[in-house]
């Protein structure tokens, strides 16, 4: 067996140990990940990455009230799941490549080893050639001499001739007639191994030059071989990453779990206390608004039954349009990045509310950190600067009754505020900047507008 023959038993077993290793991370991940749904791809890696990416947000952004840390590890366990189908089926097809290098190198292996041994034919057969040549060129010499001299063979040439025993001159005449009969055939035979061995040397050069092309091309499939290898060693190398990555954020997420809930129970406690507060206040806000409207009632009641005037029950007005506060974007130009509503949890990753999700009681803008934020519309701030409710640095202000709706307008996550509590704003004034405080994951702005003390979805009144 050649060197390059031997080169391949490895290349085999290297190529099934690889496939076996493949086999083995769809079993790691089944085991330590679960069943996840996987993120639709476009045609391009381009459009792929970015639709996980879309994806990791997607996440964070549930999860907008967990640590950031905590948050951005749930963003990238699902980049890396999306991302690990991919690879692996990029790591079989260079384990494919591998294994058509191999063959091409099998191939070019056996067809070198077939030509050495044609070279090694044609060479033994010169050998001999060589050697009849020499024995027939020194038996025509043999006869030409003797019959120049004598007329007679030599004795050698008995073998050939038969012998002469009677010495006669026409019995030697005979034989020397005989021996020049022989000398032409001797040289026909040796015209005809002349041309049998100008085609061997002929057939040997073309031999040779096949063995130096097919050891060139065998050379470039080792070389090809070589670099399918790498490539595969290195998508072998990402798949691994990719596994111990997703196994360690699991691992890290599913350990720190108990501790995401209670933090979130904490939340959610300090969230509906605030909820609690608004509806206390706006309550209070509209029972204010409404003895006012009927003290204004009664007052011209009274003042009409005066002049003699009939005057009829007071019945409070229904509601107005909520149109009528004129509330404005608190942002210029600046992307609205999520909605309001109901926000689930993605599959394939941990439901740390243990109800499939959660209420999202905002909006938000994708603001860059110190984004300037202006008041919707004027109103009192009864609440800046920081809490521990997971929005960090925030701005509450009460717009007060209109028409019989009460309107409050809360501003999550800012790098700082510039107004004080107790502080009246006019609409289109500078009340913040945006930021990434408390329980965020980015730069943006986490806008909420509660109407009777019930939070509604702010696209509604802007």
């Amino acid at each position: 067996m050649t060197p390059m023959a031997r080169r391949t038993a490895p290349a085999r077993l290297a190529v099934r140990r690889s496939r076996l290793i493949s086999a083995a991370v769809v079993l790691v991940l089944a085991a330590n990940l679960g069943a996840s749904t996987p993120v639709a791809f476009a045609d391009t890696l381009e459009d792929q990455q970015a639709a996980l990416n879309a994806e990791a947000a997607r996440v964070q952004q549930s999860l907008e009230f967990v640590d950031a840390r905590i948050a951005k590890a749930a963003g990238d366990l699902v980049v890396y799941q999306g991302q690990l189908p991919g690879a692996q089926q990029s790591l079989l097809e260079a384990q494919g490549r591998v294994a058509g290098a191999v063959k091409e190198v099998e191939a070019l292996a056996a067809r070198v080893d077939l030509a050495q041994q044609n070279k090694a034919k044609i060479t033994q057969q010169l050998e001999n050639d060589k050697q009849k040549i020499a024995d027939t060129r020194k038996l025509i010499g043999q006869i030409a001499t003797q019959a120049y001299k004598s007329g007679g063979v030599p004795s050698n040439l008995s073998l050939f001739f038969g012998s002469n025993k009677s010495g006669s001159l026409t019995d030697t005449i005979d034989l020397a007639d005989q021996a020049l009969r022989s000398q032409n055939s001797a040289m026909d035979k040796l015209t005809q191994q002349n041309a049998t061995n100008v085609n061997s040397q002929a057939r040997l050069q073309a031999v040779e030059a096949e063995i130096k092309d097919l050891k060139a091309k065998a050379d470039a499939a080792l070389a090809r071989e070589k670099a399918a290898r790498d490539e595969a060693e290195a998508k072998k190398a990402e798949v691994d990453k990719l596994i111990a990555d997703t196994t360690r954020l699991n691992g890290e997420l599913q350990a720190a779990k108990p501790g995401i809930q209670s933090q979130l129970a904490q939340v959610k406690a300090q969230q509906d206390a605030v909820a609690a507060e608004i509806v206390e206040r706006d309550r209070k806000l509209r029972e204010a608004w409404e003895a006012e409207q009927r003290r204004i009632a009664e007052a011209a009641a009274a003042a009409a039954r005066a002049q003699g005037q009939a005057t009829q029950p007071y019945v409070p007005a229904p509601p107005g349009p909520l149109s009528a506060f004129g509330l404005r974007s608190p942002f210029n130009g600046v992307p609205i990045t999520s909605g309001f509503g109901w926000r689930a949890t993605p599959p394939g990753t941990i439901d740390f509310y243990g109800q499939g999700g959660y209420m999202h009681t905002g909006i938000d803008f994708g603001a860059a950190c110190g984004t300037p934020v202006f008041a919707p519309a004027a109103g009192t701030v009864y609440s800046a600067g920081w809490g521990n409710d997971g929005g960090g640095n925030h701005v509450k202000i009460s717009h007060g009754v209109v028409q019989g709706n009460s309107l409050t307008t809360i501003f999550y996550h800012n790098t700082s505020v510039v107004v004080s509590s107790g502080q009246q704003v006019s609409q289109g004034q500078l009340i913040a900047y945006s930021g990434t405080t408390g329980n965020s994951t980015g730069c943006h702005s986490h806008f909420e507008t509660w109407v009777n003390g019930r939070a509604v979805d702010p696209m509604g009144l802007l």
